[in-house]
Order: C-alpha cells, then sequence, then structure tokens
C-alpha cells in the first residue's frame, strides 16, 4: 500500500506534497476541494474529524492529521532522505523550533483569514481578516529577523536544505503573500525561491501556483 494524501489546490496538502517528492515516495492524491466546503462533509470528516486538510493516510493504514506531524513522521520514516537533522542536534531542535511556530501560530491565521465568519459576526469579517493577515505578517517579518536566514544560501540551516525549508515557503505564499513576501522578507523570499527551484519540488509548487504574484 502507497501513501494517500488528501488536499486540494494551494492548501496545506502541498507541503506533503513535497515531503513525500523529497523522499522519493509516491503518494495517491484524493482531492477535497475547498470551494463548497468539501472538507467539511460527512464523508471527510468520517476520516478527518477536525475537517481540515492535508490528510495522510500510511501505508499501514494509519491516518495523520496535522502538518507538522505529518512533516516530521515522514522525516523519521525516510532517514534515508535526511529530511530533518539527527535527534538530539542543535540543528534539529532550530528546525523544530521555526517549523512548529509557523503551525501553531501562523497558520491559525491563514484560518481567520480564509474563513472569518466562523469567528465573528457578518460585520465583523473584514476586521477580522485585516487583523488576521496583520498579525501573520507579524511572524513572517519575526522569521526574517530572527531565523538566522543567510541570503546565500538560502535555506534555514544554511547550506542545508530540510524539511523546515517547507512551511516556511509554502506559508509565505499565503494571506497575500506571493506579492507581499517579496516586498517585504527578501530572506524569505530568497528561502522560497530555491525551495521552489529544487527539481523534486518545482513541479509541485508550479501546480499549487506559489510562484510571485506579477
Amino acid at each position: 500500500m502507497t501513501y494517500i494524501l488528501y488536499g486540494d489546490t494551494g492548501s496545506g496538502s502541498a507541503m506533503v506534497e513535497m515531503a513525500l517528492a523529497e523522499a522519493g515516495q509516491a503518494a495517491e492524491l484524493r482531492a477535497v476541494p475547498l470551494e463548497g466546503d468539501h472538507q467539511l462533509r460527512a464523508e471527510y470528516r468520517a476520516i478527518n474529524p477536525m475537517g481540515r486538510i492535508p490528510t495522510l493516510i500510511l501505508p499501514d493504514g494509519t491516518v495523520l492529521t496535522e502538518s507538522l506531524a505529518i512533516l516530521v513522521t515522514l522525516a523519521e520514516r525516510h532517514p534515508e532522505a535526511a529530511l530533518l537533522p539527527p535527534p538530539g542536534s542543535t540543528e534539529r531542535a532550530v528546525a523544530l523550533r521555526w517549523m512548529t511556530l509557523m503551525a501553531a501560530e501562523f497558520y491559525p491565521h491563514v484560518t481567520r483569514w480564509d474563513y472569518p465568519q466562523r469567528f465573528g459576526p457578518a460585520e465583523a469579517a473584514d476586521v477580522i481578516r485585516q487583523r488576521a493577515e496583520e498579525m501573520g505578517h507579524d511572524i513572517l517579518r519575526l522569521v526574517e529577523e530572527q531565523a538566522g536566514l543567510k541570503g546565500h544560501p538560502p535555506f534555514l540551516l544554511g547550506a542545508r536544505f530540510s524539511a523546515a525549508d517547507i512551511p516556511l515557503a509554502v506559508m509565505s505564499r499565503w494571506m497575500g503573500g506571493r506579492k507581499w513576501t517579496p516586498a517585504n522578507c527578501p530572506k524569505l523570499e530568497a528561502l522560497a525561491r530555491a525551495v521552489a527551484a529544487r527539481p523534486a519540488i518545482a513541479p509541485i509548487w508550479a501546480r499549487h501556483r506559489l510562484s510571485p504574484a506579477p
């Protein structure tokens, strides 16, 4: 049995696709269109009760949700791909720090930006969306200033690509980030472009329409 990945174009499933590709692992892709809220339908919630994507089904049938857990699991299951530094190393601690920040702090702002009506009355939707964008951009500025991005080479851990670069790159495109990030976070933009240029990732990046907006 191969991996099965539930997701949609431009969603968090892009990160899992990229990690699988870097690990040389095939996956069966199953579409859960966000338009029309297919992720909230009963048949999908029977798989992921939270009604969110991505969901990854492991080859043994185990259901795995939450993008951070999925990325770390893939790194552990495929050590030959060196998606993360060795356990106990300083480099792994650094990678996990920034991966966790993006998953725990940035991602919720994206949800508020995408679905402001879930977080308040209809008349407050614009305010909720604007504040979510502002707070998300504050986190990207923090990454730009504090994550130690070197510019050349641009990855989080210097010359070494890791799974930590994937959420930084992909999430930097969200909430208008295809225009905002190049204009405001040049080091993070360099990281995103370097991730996008990797041979295993480039076709996935293009299919998810993550390139900078014209």
